[in-house]
């Protein structure tokens, strides 16, 4: 079958395609929004991969992959180079060593898929191998070296119709369906089999319909939220002279704000150890805000029992304090992955960049009498480490610290994040940050209240607690996996079939 125009993609125009395609991706997702570049994206690299060797795919899927990272994680330079000191050639380096590491996955996705096809893509290979091919590589990049759940197409689709799909099959289930509108929408141009465009407009379309759909239900009174954003510079926050000032500074917006049910701080906003600073601050602070029926949460590094380790971790200040301590940590910036790297450069030896993972069962914690779950930073990426906390929590909070990113793209790609999360587990989400942007974010991951960047804010609004459970909540991803094992297996069966015919 011929392709029309297919000898433009097997030169040159084919890598450009995809290095441009890769590059535009990103701009589907926040703070673009422009959601529906995801398609346009994936449909160019499927389109390259065609008439190709498995080299030439390699080749295009790495380009497609610098273009994606290159731009959508630029902010990893803003972290190494700003904040840790870094010179401009030795941040650049490494930003383009963790592209390039990042792109080869899908280089390596494109060498695969042909090794199994052969130059041509069939019809079944754009329907069913190809965004298969795709979410493997997502559910690759969430779990490979401890995971980065960053860029996954699916969440930018919040913003559009497919977010109807979202409460059912989780955002790697959205990543899915860009995916086969991709393939679908290739078929239909390269081999102009026409009445295949009615399987993204039903796809489309169901999802629309589906926003409407409310899986959860209110449970318990509307409560008051105060969320405490200090905007304490990141240059300044770990010096010991400072601390009596973030003290006082936090103290004092909290008390500013006694009619609120629950106040917020972030991650690590109190820059000593609990044991240091508890009685002579946090209990007197505790005791003052249960005077007023407040309770209070906030972000600090906790000792363990032994005093060798010590936890990133959210205390609440009620009258039996109850910690939660950070399980999925960063590498480089909660601890540094091999230890002999520590003092090569100063982004190897940031402050406080020690810390060990909590344990997986932690005690609940309660706030003005709802069951909450906790996220610390970068753990609500990791959507089946939110699911653990749900159906039993009501409501969920989320405390970062986005201060080491400057003015980029990723504290608006996190916000995005934790809405995505919102809109899975059917929770509302008290998101508190450093220095922004800190949120309210309802069930259905819209945002209700936000604040400004880079300023001292306390955003204050009333949350609605939840109950009931999303069939994610309910089944998480065991659907969307059954249903990938069910494909591949027809696809297998099909490839079989058309070799039996051909002998």
């Amino acid at each position: 079958m011929t392709i029309p125009g297919h000898k433009a993609w097997q030169g040159a125009f084919g890598s450009w395609a995809a290095l441009v395609a890769g590059a535009i991706l990103p701009l589907s997702l926040s703070p673009f929004h422009f959601y529906p570049l995801a398609i346009i994206s994936l449909l160019i690299l499927f389109m390259s991969w065609q008439h190709v060797t498995p080299r030439q795919a390699f080749w295009r899927g790495s380009l497609f992959g610098a273009g994606m990272f290159g731009v959508g994680v630029s902010w990893v330079y803003v972290a190494i180079h700003v904040f840790g000191q870094a010179s401009v050639f030795l941040a650049g380096l490494l930003t383009a060593l963790f592209v390039v590491a990042l792109g080869l996955m899908i280089g390596g996705l494109g060498w695969l898929l042909k090794r199994l096809t052969g130059p041509f893509f069939s019809s079944k290979d754009f329907l069913i191998l190809l965004p298969i091919g795709w979410l493997l590589f997502e559910w690759f990049k969430a779990w490979f070296l401890t995971g980065f759940p960053w860029l996954e197409v699916g969440t930018g689709q919040i913003e559009g119709p497919l977010a109807g799909f979202i409460p059912l099959i989780g955002v790697h289930g959205a990543s899915w369906l860009v995916a086969l509108t991709a393939g679908c929408l290739a078929i239909v141009i390269s081999q102009r089999k026409w009445p295949l465009i009615l399987l993204p407009v039903v796809i489309w379309g169901s999802a629309y319909t589906l926003q409407s759909v409310d899986w959860t239900q209110p449970t318990g009174e509307p409560l008051k939220a105060a969320l405490i954003q200090g905007n304490v510079p990141q240059e300044i926050k770990w010096d010991p002279q400072q601390l009596r000032n973030t003290l006082q500074l936090y103290a004092d917006l909290s008390r500013q704000n006694w009619d609120a049910d629950i106040i917020v701080w972030p991650e690590n906003a109190a820059t000593a150890f609990y044991h240091q600073i508890d009685e002579g601050y946090l209990a007197p602070l505790g005791r003052e805000a249960r005077g007023q029926n407040t309770d209070i949460i906030l972000g600090l590094p906790v000792l363990d029992e032994n005093g060798d380790d010590y936890y990133n971790s959210m205390v609440s200040l009620t009258e039996t304090p109850v910690f939660y301590h950070k399980r999925h940590l960063v590498p480089f910036g909660d601890y540094v992955p091999f230890e002999t790297l520590r003092g090569l450069i100063k982004f190897f030896d940031l402050p406080m960049s020690a810390f060990v993972p909590g344990s997986v069962n932690q005690p609940q914690m309660t706030l003005a009498g709802q069951p909450v779950g906790i996220s610390i930073c970068y753990e609500d990426a990791f959507s089946s480490e939110v699911l653990d906390t749900v159906p039993v929590a009501t409501m969920l909070i989320n405390a970062t610290n986005n201060a080491w990113y400057g003015d980029s793209f990723a504290p608006h790609q996190h916000l995005q994040i934790s809405r995505s999360r919102g809109l899975e587990t059917g929770r509302p989400i008290l998101r508190v940050t450093t220095n922004g942007i800190s949120a309210f974010i309802d069930y259905k991951g819209k945002i209700q209240n936000q604040s400004p960047q880079f300023e001292q804010a306390v955003l204050t609004g009333e949350i609605q607690p939840r109950d009931g459970s999303t069939p994610y909540v309910r089944w998480g991803q065991w659907p969307l996996l059954i249903s990938t094992l069910l494909l591949l297996a027809l696809w297998a069966y099909y490839l079989q079939l058309h070799r039996r015919l051909d002998q």
